[in-house]
């Protein structure tokens, strides 16, 4: 809603101007009148002013200067002079100044009005251009460490791209690699404590390990490191200028590059398991010519990863180290299928005999010299067991745990024994008790669990998205139950505990309205305004006000 400040030294103008036009009608909901430029300073500096209409001739401080002074202090306002037929110069000297109109006295209501209409709609206008400008760059921003994870996505799984775009895209997200230069590959993946983390807490581990390596390679290497598309980390390695020039016209050219490599990677190896308390497998492919061949060197080293064993956490290998030994045999795991079968023993209910079962599965599992292939194995048999028993009690799988069953959610799963054994104990305790107790209890549970979340961040990103990620379900599905339950929409209930949110502070704290407006998540002040109005009947300053 738009708010007007009327200015003029002879009060019965701004008077008559007040009562005659039809402001709800053109969307103004409130009109302030000044009878001087000092008073209208005043109302400026207490109130959310949008538009001022003031007269040019004014004793000690005219309009001209009026407008001046708004043009520094308030640039978002839009000014209208009043002007008489003498003064048209001045009115000139105005639209100079970036006034938006001028309108001739007498007032004509009409004029008027068309004067007003055309201020607001501009106004609005640059509010809109405003917001999908602040929206944009948020995008952008917030959303830059996704374009660079795409891009490499791109490369890595073989999407062709020209030189050329590929030399932009690298510009404009601010990567510093360079195309056709000489480039490494080095899949990464995380052990040790790193396993047992939770997919919230290993995504910061992974930035924080993406900081330690451009801390450690800068001084040799240009880097640009990312989640991979399957797991891990990837990260690809140019030498820097300066290094390369050293050591170019040596006859040990590429010795002198590798030892350099394979002593940042050390450091970071130790970096990593110093500050952050775990280690990192890590293999290196071939030297290539960036971009052309970055997927053969991801499908070679993926290749390498799955087929080496789960035991040598903290090891450098190189890819054509790996490609030169020998295959080692490989063994079965014959608990796996050896009846009763979990699936069996899951279908007749059997839950003490299904816990036995996986805990021999995961005992033999120890025993063997298994590799990754293994443990995704064991997780695809076990994933076909409770999606079989969850589809026969009619109910589908990911709305018992969305995350459990999806490994682009956490890849990791697959990496460590203890960390699908985990898994599969949780999956199972869960099923067991959705599948047992009420429908009625459950939903209860996860109501309660939702506004607990709620109440605790109403920030910009809590959203029914959001929510819905951090207790493991649909968003269609958890807005379904919550509407069920409690006769209203999970969307509604967070706008009202915002809402509830803001009467409290505009209450209890002295903080600016753009202030309140951030911490509650809103982008636009002016939206958050409309939204508070429509809640309690008034805008957030006549609710301080009263």
């Amino acid at each position: 809603m738009i708010e007007i400040l009327l200015v003029d030294d002879e009060s019965y103008v701004t008077e008559s101007i007040e009562a005659t036009i039809p402001w709800n009608d053109l969307g103004v909901e409130k009109v302030y009148r000044a009878d001087s430029a000092e008073a209208a300073l005043a109302v400026l500096r207490e109130q959310s002013i949008d538009i001022v209409v003031t007269d040019i001739r004014m004793p000690e401080i005219d309009g001209l200067e009026l407008i001046e002074r708004i043009e520094r202090e308030w640039p978002h306002i839009r000014c209208m002079v009043l002007t008489g037929y003498s003064d048209f110069e001045y009115a000139k000297k105005a639209l100079q100044l970036q006034a938006f109109d001028y309108i001739l006295k007498p007032v004509d209501d009409e004029e008027f009005i068309r004067s007003l209409t055309n201020a607001i709609e501009a106004l609005k206008d640059e509010w809109e251009a405003a917001e999908r400008y602040h929206k944009l760059a948020y995008a952008v921003k917030s959303g830059s460490p996704v374009l660079k994870t795409s891009l490499m996505h791109d490369l890595v799984l073989g999407r062709t791209w020209s030189e050329r775009t590929v030399a932009d895209k690298l510009a404009q997200y601010d990567i510093g690699m360079t195309v056709d230069e000489p480039a490494v590959l080095l899949m990464m993946q995380l052990g040790g404590k790193f396993a047992h983390y939770d997919h919230h807490s290993m995504s910061l581990m992974e930035y924080a390990v993406g900081n330690i390596a451009e801390e450690v390679f800068a001084d040799s290497f240009a880097i640009w490191i990312c989640k991979a598309p399957h797991d891990g980390l990837v990260m690809l390695a140019s030498p820097q200028p300066s290094f390369r020039h050293r050591i170019e016209r040596s006859p040990d050219f590429e010795s002198l590059r590798r030892r350099r490599l394979h002593e940042r990677a050390e450091s970071f190896r130790e970096q990593v398991s110093r500050y952050l308390k775990g280690d990192i497998r890590m293999v290196i492919s071939d030297w290539f010519r960036f971009p052309h061949g970055v997927a053969q060197a991801y499908r070679s080293g993926l290749g390498s990863i799955m087929m080496s064993g789960c035991d040598g956490a903290g090891a450098i290998m190189y890819l054509e180290d790996l490609q030169a030994g020998h295959a080692r045999p490989v063994q079965s795991i014959e608990s796996l299928y050896k009846p009763p079968t979990l699936i069996h023993l899951l279908e007749s209910k059997q839950w003490d005999a299904a816990r036995s079962k996986v805990d021999e599965v995961f005992k033999d599992l120890r025993n063997t010299n298994y590799t990754r292939e293994h443990l995704y194995e064991v997780y695809l048999l076990m994933t076909n067991a409770f999606m079989y028993i969850a589809h026969k009690q009619g109910q589908f799988a990911y709305q018992i745990d969305q995350s459990g069953f999806d490994l682009m959610h956490d890849p990791s799963m697959v990496l460590s024994l203890d960390k699908l054994k985990g898994w599969a104990e949780a999956m199972l305790a869960k099923l067991r008790t959705e599948l047992s107790a009420s429908d009625r209890y459950t939903r209860s549970y996860i109501i309660h669990q939702v506004q607990e979340l709620v109440s605790r961040d109403l920030g910009q990103d809590t959203s029914v998205k959001t929510i819905a990620d951090k207790v493991f379900l649909h968003p269609v599905y958890l807005s379904k139950i919550y509407k069920a339950e409690t006769g209203e929409s999970l969307g509604d209930y967070i706008i009202r505990m915002r809402m509830e949110r803001a009467l409290y502070l505009l209450k209890k704290t002295n903080k600016k309205i753009y202030e309140i407006t951030a911490e509650l998540g809103y982008q636009n002040p002016q939206y958050f305004s409309k939204m508070f109005k429509k809640h309690y009947g008034l805008n957030p300053n006549e609710f301080r006000d009263q």
